[in-house]
């Protein structure tokens, strides 16, 4: 399984070592990595829509503020709609799982089976919460309501972190044997807790949070440069945008430390990926770090051993039949650091001017100039396509294993003819879902709201579209 394969070029290696013809293997990668790649945006806001929910109500709770009370109504609404569509492409993921990739899930489904079944209790119960959340509104006390969607963000933690273990799991198996090709002692919980599991649980939510924050802001970003033509100032949209964008904003530089954290780990166990990452070509010492056109002499050895005469394998001192898809791999690394770095300037520019406008008393402003509230529309962009990106270093990096180093994936993928039919299918239901979604998105933001909308020192009724 690689997600964003369809970016690598398979079909050349499946003729000495699997079954499937070269369209149909290449076919079953990109449908997985389709569907991966359009479930993983979901699940992002899965897990931080209701997070910022949750904080517009509590600060409901504690100001009385009607507009922050709206805000957590129909961001909730807005995550039930797309929680229901991300529980139907993360079926289709479940029934992928086995049809594509049949071998694989013979073979080692008894080793990480466990996770998925946490996972759909996780997923289950973040589902009934949301449920009472949902129907609790106006029905419930306001303290009630309000912890009846603190399971709706736990769960959804714990739902994406048991995926991830899996994940983790391909990429550093542990717990079980393999004795004469068959699978033994079997130990769930070593699977699960394997060594790249913490690295990649923390990276995976922060990405999740950052996607979810500077995609929400981005929708009011594009509200406040409406409003800003209109010549009015729209409290609203302000809080609206704010909220989200702090969030991004927050998770920010602390996923640059994870992220350090995450190439360390790579370096030190896989390192022919990290070897693709970096572009390291050839063993040496001293190897410079090179971004784009950018090179810095010695760099990168300084920052990975901390000795700038280090030496670092390259991706020479790999027989050629295990090296990724080097630059398919590189590529996504530096759009990934790309726009990383720029969302981190964004969100250090929002962070400077608030401590600006704390020290002046409020005098200062936050930056709601045009130029910030284009670069936050863009930002929401930006961040789906780091995580994107990221994921495909992450899975096409690990080619040509599926379960690195144990299971290589042309192994794994199901042998029967026609896989690319259901590709073009899957292309077909997908572009209507997205279709649909988007509908039904449109429509509730046009419904007029309940709350107050403040301009200037008025309040009056929450104009249509203020969504």
């Amino acid at each position: 399984m690689s997600t964003l394969a369809l970016l690598a070029d398979a079909a050349p290696r499946v003729a000495d070592h699997g079954a499937a013809s070269p369209a149909d293997f290449a076919a079953a990668r990109q449908q997985m990595a389709f569907t991966l790649g359009f479930h993983i945006v979901l699940a992002s806001i899965g897990i931080g829509l209701p997070a910022i929910t949750l904080l517009a109500e509590w600060r409901s709770l504690r100001t009385g503020d009607a507009v922050y009370a709206e805000l957590a109504r129909r961001w909730m609404k807005a995550a039930g709609v797309l929680f229901a569509v991300g529980a139907v492409s993360g079926t289709v993921l479940s029934f992928e799982m086995g049809t594509l990739w049949p071998g694989f899930m013979d073979k080692y489904g008894q080793v990480f089976g466990a996770a998925f079944a946490l996972e759909g209790i996780a997923f289950f119960i973040e589902a009934i919460f949301m449920g009472i959340y949902l129907y609790g509104w106006d029905r419930l006390s306001p303290r009630a309501h309000f912890m009846t969607g603190v399971p709706v963000v736990i769960a959804g933690i714990l739902s994406a972190s048991f995926v991830v273990t899996v994940n983790s799991w391909m990429n550093q198996p542990r717990g079980f044997r393999l004795v004469d090709g068959k699978v033994t002692d079997v130990d769930p919980l070593a699977a699960m807790f394997n060594p790249a599991t913490p690295v990649q649980a923390v990276h995976l939510i922060l990405a999740s949070l950052m996607v979810c924050g500077f995609l929400v802001a981005s929708v009011y970003a594009v509200a406040l440069l409406r409003d800003r033509k209109a010549g009015r100032v729209d409290r609203y949209h302000r809080l609206g945008f704010a909220i989200p964008f702090t969030l991004g904003a927050v998770c920010a530089p602390l996923q640059v430390l994870v992220g350090d954290w995450a190439s360390r780990f790579v370096a030190d166990n896989q390192p022919v990926k990290f070897a693709a990452m970096e572009g390291v070509e050839h063993t040496q010492a001293g190897v410079p770090f090179r971004f784009a056109v950018f090179e810095v002499p010695n760099a990168l050895s300084l920052m990975l051993k901390f000795d700038a005469h280090a030496t670092l394998r390259g991706l020479d001192s790999f027989p050629a039949d295990v090296r990724p898809p080097a630059e398919v791999v590189k590529i996504a690394f530096e759009v990934m650091i790309t726009a990383g770095m720029l969302l981190l300037a964004l969100a250090a520019w929002w962070g400077l001017s608030w401590f600006l406008r704390r020290r002046s008393a409020g005098r200062a402003g936050l930056p709601w100039q045009p130029w910030f509230l284009r670069a936050a529309t863009a930002a929401g962009v930006a961040a789906v396509i780091a995580m994107e990106a990221g994921w495909t270093v992450t899975e096409v990096g690990r080619q040509p294993w599926i379960v690195y180093g144990v299971m290589r994936t042309e192994e794994a993928v199901n042998p029967n003819p026609g896989l690319r039919f259901g590709l073009y299918i899957v292309l077909g239901v997908y572009a209507l879902l997205a279709f649909a979604t988007v509908s039904v998105l449109r429509r509730m933001r046009r419904r007029p709201g309940s709350a107050v909308e403040v301009t200037g020192e008025t309040s009056e009724p929450v104009k249509a579209g203020s969504v």
